[in-house]
């Protein structure tokens, strides 16, 4: 088998994919990862800087941020999933034994017993009022919404089950806080044209010779912390009865949160909420164009192409597709045009079910992406590895039984605080010219 020649650069691997015929050999052939996977090596080995960046940007981000805060080591301390390491994987909150609920821990069984007990209807015992005389004055120690604190412990617990139906959280990078505002320093770049990092520029000297200054410059991210409040109306009999109000709230609380987190995180405006990783306000996306003369309300696979090619390439191997799910017809019947024929590029496995990936990359079909088939945001292509949560570890739950009275209903009421942010300033042009590089790109209306 003869070896698979990949481009070097975003340039060539744009021409590369508007060479049909090459491309269709590909597919044919089962060559295809080999010669995306040969084009992000090759990049990494002829563009360091741009490569590297991010990475360099996260350490010396972080080396300010610990410069600054000298107690968020103490902070930081978590327990993350050895599978989430060795893949990869950005930050995953774990149960937090610094967290602020974190001395409540032990006190109750299981989630479900600590709502039963600050349920206000109850006949509680002795040793339950006791309990929970001790959550209120520990609560009352911390600067929170009102309500109980609840141990750090059952809010890991709510988050990691958050994270089986999220879509930004599992892959973003998630950062624990102290205090609801952190600033969080990103390098100020836009070129690596001429230097890096926003001002560094490397020069070779004569020994003796007098040296040449350069400066770095960094921006922040301000990670500002709003509410976040979850109601749910439980009927009086559920809460009685432990194993069927378990059962409840675990289908509903987290995926309530997962879903409307997703939907800050994906598309928030920023005023009072998240910035969104796909909103206009984010000055790193990029959006690519319609082909020229393309119908409306279509997706192709040349808008595909172009979107590829302008991700960074030391995003690619985290990036994900984000579509709404009224594209999936375009993008199922997508083809690669060769003269008179062709041939489909969505192609299904053994059992007929559709592989969702788009050129090796997971496609997410959701109706959070920000806008429905034909408009700006319908078909999205994200490294949410450079997206910032920032989370107060804190989360307070209160009950009413006035909410709901004429219904025999307790209304209880969730109430968490977070922030999260694009950690990019603007779009990257690479050392080599050409166009621009981010790790949040866009397809425009057609």
């Amino acid at each position: 088998m003869t070896k698979v020649v990949s481009p070097t650069t975003p340039d060539e691997l744009g021409e590369a994919l508007r060479d049909k015929d090459r491309i269709k050999n590909l597919f044919e052939a089962g060559e295809f990862g080999d010669f995306i996977n040969g084009y992000i090596a090759n990049v990494a080995k002829k563009d360091t800087d741009l490569t590297a960046q991010i990475n360099e940007q996260v350490a010396a981000g972080l080396a300010e941020f610990m410069k600054a805060n000298p107690s968020a080591g103490k902070t930081k301390t978590l327990n993350h999933d050895p599978a989430a390491i060795a893949s990869g994987t950005p930050s995953r909150l774990y149960n937090n034994p610094r967290a602020t609920g974190a001395p409540l821990d032990g006190l109750f069984p299981d989630f479900y017993t600590y709502l039963q007990a600050v349920w206000q209807k109850g006949n509680k015992s002795a040793e339950t009022m006791e309990k929970i005389q001790k959550v209120r004055d520990y609560s009352e120690r911390v600067p929170a919404e009102g309500g109980l604190l609840v141990p750090e412990e059952f809010r890991s617990q709510l988050m990691m089950l958050a994270l089986e139906t999220a879509v930004v959280r599992p892959r973003a990078t998630v950062i624990p806080m102290q205090s609801p505002r952190l600033h969080v320093p990103m390098v100020d770049e836009t070129s690596h044209a001429s230097s890096v990092f926003g001002g560094v520029i490397v020069y070779r000297t004569e020994e003796g010779a007098e040296l040449t200054e350069s400066t770095a410059a960094f921006a922040s991210v301000k990670l500002d912390v709003t509410k976040q409040t979850a109601l749910s109306h439980v009927p009086n009999e559920l809460i009685r009865d432990w194993g069927a109000f378990g059962a409840f709230m675990d289908s509903t609380l987290p995926a309530a949160i997962a879903f409307f987190e997703d939907v800050d995180f994906i598309k928030g405006n920023g005023a009072g909420a998240p910035l969104g990783a796909l909103n206009s306000g984010n000055t790193a996306l990029i959006s690519v164009a319609a082909e020229s003369g393309q119908t409306a309300t279509t997706i192709v696979w040349e808008n595909v192409l172009h979107m590829y090619q302008r991700m960074l390439p030391s995003s690619l191997p985290r990036a994900v597709w984000v579509a709404a799910p009224n594209t999936f017809f375009e993008l199922a019947t997508m083809a690669l045009s060769v003269g008179t024929g062709g041939s489909a590029v969505w192609i299904t496995d053994g059992t007929g079910q559709p592989v969702l990936t788009l050129l090796g990359r997971p496609v997410i079909l959701t109706e959070k992406a920000p806008a429905t088939l034909g408009t700006i945001g319908d078909l999205n292509f994200v490294d949410f590895g450079m997206y910032l949560i920032g989370d107060y570890q804190t989360m307070s739950v209160d009950s009413s039984e006035h909410v709901k009275f004429t219904s025999d209903k307790t209304t209880y009421r969730v109430i968490a605080r977070n922030d999260g942010r694009p950690w990019l300033a603007s779009p990257l042009t690479p050392q080599y010219g050409g166009e621009t590089l981010s790790p949040f790109i866009q397809l425009a209306t057609r």
